[in-house]
């Protein structure tokens, strides 16, 4: 974007979606007390972070990203708001937050498929970044691993559907 000084063939969702991602699994870190969790989305968290405000500076429609940050952001914040006063048992708040982080990031990773149908269709890989392909399904991998030292089945879960 940068070199470019454009976000023509830059897709902004992702951006927007994998911050918002980060910033649940930060709490359920939080809520665990998972020091992992905590720093690796904090980092993430802080990296999209500046990606949505690099976008938001070469972007000609800046209201429009605007929005639809303020839109997910406010979603994001009416989560917190039943997380943590309306689900008053730790447990209870343990368990429905990892099942939102879980069901967030296997529909967030559904996205791609529609890369993989024009790749059908074209019978072309040209559309797909083989080393962002490779990198996914380490990090993936390395999280679903993770899980099951943890014995945590929405770490396990959510991470598996991004291979």
């Amino acid at each position: 974007m940068q070199m470019t000084r454009s976000v023509d063939s830059v897709q902004f969702l992702p951006f927007l979606t994998t911050d918002i991602n980060n910033l649940s699994w930060l709490s359920y870190g939080v809520l665990k007390g998972d020091g992992t969790l905590i720093v690796v989305n904090a980092v993430g968290a802080v990296l999209q972070t500046l990606y949505i405000l690099v976008y938001l500076h070469y972007s000609p429609q800046k209201r429009a990203v605007l929005l639809q940050t303020a839109t997910l952001l406010g979603v994001l914040l009416m989560g917190y708001g039943y997380f943590w006063l309306l689900v008053p048992d730790q447990e209870a708040q343990l368990q429905q937050l990892g099942l939102f982080c879980s069901v967030f990031t296997i529909s967030m990773y559904l996205s791609p498929l529609a890369d993989l149908a024009k790749v059908i269709h074209t019978k072309s890989t040209q559309c797909l970044s083989f080393s962002l392909t490779i990198a996914t399904l380490l990090t993936s991998s390395s999280w679903s691993l993770y899980g099951f030292r943890l014995k945590d089945p929405y770490i396990m879960v959510s991470r598996i559907q991004r291979g």
